[in-house]
């Protein structure tokens, strides 16, 4: 099926309505933040607040924090001792991302750092129910194997972008370094044997990857 406009006016209209707090996010994000696109948005949000009521995660550990939008989603379906930290290397937008959560209802369950993920993730002691991989795409590899063990038998990684605009799929250039990235990434989890996958086509694509 084509996915054009009007299926995805349909598709939002049989959705669960964003709340006033994701709409002023969106909105404001759109307005004062370059790259606005990044955001999650209402419908892969929606998505990944039902995936984590489903699994109910004690701990979730999000690699790229962006404006905060995905992580207010992934907050909500935490246990209610959870906690989720997220990291993000943007320190030119911390305050602005600081400050929608810090009016959410889930601030207190929110741990935000700001610095480079490669070095502040082996300093995370928490182990892992679900893991949120959206940060730079050129080192998607080395964000897997830092949080592999850190993830609980039976947690789940979730990362965004795999598609990334059809671009897996067609002859890459040698200096396209985030393309190259996620071809790598896509390969090594398929071969995984410690683990089990699917791919969705919803975005710029979306794996779920489950640690046996």
């Amino acid at each position: 099926m084509e996915f054009n406009n009007k299926i995805e006016e349909y598709i939002l209209a049989h959705t669960e309505a964003e709340d006033e707090l994701l709409k002023e996010l969106d909105r404001k994000t759109n307005l004062k933040i370059l790259r606005p696109r990044m955001l999650s948005g209402h419908l892969q949000g929606e998505i990944l607040k039902m995936i984590s009521y489903m699994i109910n995660p004690e701990n979730i550990l999000e690699i790229g924090t962006f404006t905060g939008y995905s992580a207010i989603c992934l907050a909500k379906g935490l246990d209610k001792k959870g906690k989720l930290f997220t990291i993000d290397k943007n320190d030119e937008i911390a305050d602005f991302t600081k400050s929608f959560f810090d009016k959410s209802c889930l601030k207190d369950k929110i741990v935000f750092y700001v610095g480079d993920a490669i070095k502040i993730i082996p300093k995370i002691e928490e182990q892992f129910d679900l893991v949120f991989i959206d940060a730079d795409k050129r080192e998607y590899l080395d964000y897997y194997n830092l949080i592999f063990d850190k993830v609980n038998k039976g947690g789940f990684i979730i990362a965004d972008n795999v598609l990334w605009d059809g671009k897996v799929i067609k002859k890459v250039d040698s200096n396209d370094k985030q393309t190259l990235g996620l071809i790598a990434f896509n390969d090594f989890v398929q071969n995984d044997n410690r683990v089990e996958n699917v791919m969705f086509p919803i975005r710029d694509g979306l794996i779920i990857i489950r640690k046996k």
